[in-house]
């Protein structure tokens, strides 16, 4: 089939209605079939097309003219070539269940295409995977890295689940030492069994900066000291620039009945427990909504939470709410 580039798009004729109508390639309209850069290349590099004044090499430098078209059209190949009908949509890509098409059937994903290099915006993720759950789709991120290489991830937008660990504790009075807190509790408490501190001795239990700041504003700790909870958190967050964000985090998570603990082992803020189960089961890391972070960084985030079967949620605090975002790593 014969077709022409116009500087924008790859047109066939009437003849190029067999590639929709077999393949799912293209957008018809009255004069024929429209195919996208991504389409065409890959169309003409398996000699079902040929483009007027162009090799496959020119047209590709043609198309390469836009920085991101190479990752895009790799993603756009691997995809085909396992099977399914891609097409680009409200995101980068939207592909279709495996053996359906335009027309026949529904698109499953909706899809994201960055580069190993990329910073991750969790602000507009959080936006796009939420647009893609109302439309009953799965969002999914498509990563090349420097080899060309591609892994997938999902992108789910949830609060977790209302656990089975309500919090119902006597008050206690506590002492500061340092920045943290100590009370005096026989071993085996209450406060023991809804996984709040750390034994410090027979008689002393020690609470963390968010352990304490979160039972002081529940109404279950009073300080035995002369300073306020206002200038205990102050002290607090001038040491620790993430405290307000782990804060807030820790905060809602305890109100959803869940026990998070510190992950600083994982290199993340908390791991999480459902209820009495023995494991935790989540990896959770609070940062700002309007925080970016290297794709690289949340690559060795979700490669860790896997191998220690776990999920990684990030926890996009702002001024009045929480998004949890998870990215799991899938195969298609």
């Amino acid at each position: 089939m014969k077709a022409e580039y116009n500087g924008e798009q790859v047109l066939l004729g009437a003849e190029g209605k067999s590639l929709y109508d077999q393949g799912g390639y293209g957008r018809p309209d009255k004069n024929g079939l429209k195919l996208s850069p991504e389409e065409a290349l890959y169309l003409l590099g398996r000699n079902k097309i040929e483009v007027k004044g162009h090799s496959f090499e020119s047209l590709f430098a043609a198309f390469t003219e836009e920085s991101d078209f190479l990752r895009k059209f790799l993603v756009y190949r691997d995809i085909r070539e396992r099977g399914y009908v891609i097409q680009s949509g409200p995101h980068d890509f939207r592909v279709f269940r495996r053996g359906e098409k335009p027309g026949t059937g529904r698109s499953q994903y909706l899809m994201r295409v960055l580069s190993e290099r990329d910073l991750v915006d969790f602000g507009k993720f959080a936006e796009e995977a939420q647009t893609a759950r109302n439309m009953r789709k799965q969002f999914l991120l498509a990563v090349a890295d420097d080899e060309d290489e591609i892994t997938y991830y999902e992108i789910k937008t949830s609060d977790p689940q209302k656990g089975e660990c309500e919090p119902e504790l006597p008050k206690i009075s506590g002492k500061i030492f340092g920045k943290s807190v100590l009370i005096s509790i026989p071993p085996e408490s209450i406060f023991e069994e809804k996984l709040f501190g750390t034994r410090f001795d027979k008689e002393r239990l020690m609470l963390s900066p968010v352990e304490a700041i979160y039972l002081i504003r529940k109404g279950f700790l009073e300080l035995d000291e002369k300073i306020s909870p206002e200038d205990y958190y102050k002290k607090i967050e001038d040491g620790d620039h993430e405290f307000e964000l782990k804060s807030k985090s820790y905060a809602h998570l305890r109100d959803l009945w869940h026990i998070p603990r510190t992950a600083y082992k994982f290199g993340h803020h908390f791991r999480v427990y459902s209820g009495s189960k023995k494991h935790s089961e989540l990896l959770v890391h609070a940062l700002s909504s309007d925080k970016t972070m290297p794709m690289s960084v949340i690559s060795r985030s979700v490669r860790l939470a896997h191998s220690v079967r776990k999920k990684m949620l990030f926890a996009c605090v702002s001024k009045d709410m929480i998004k949890y975002i998870e990215f799991a790593r899938i195969k298609l």
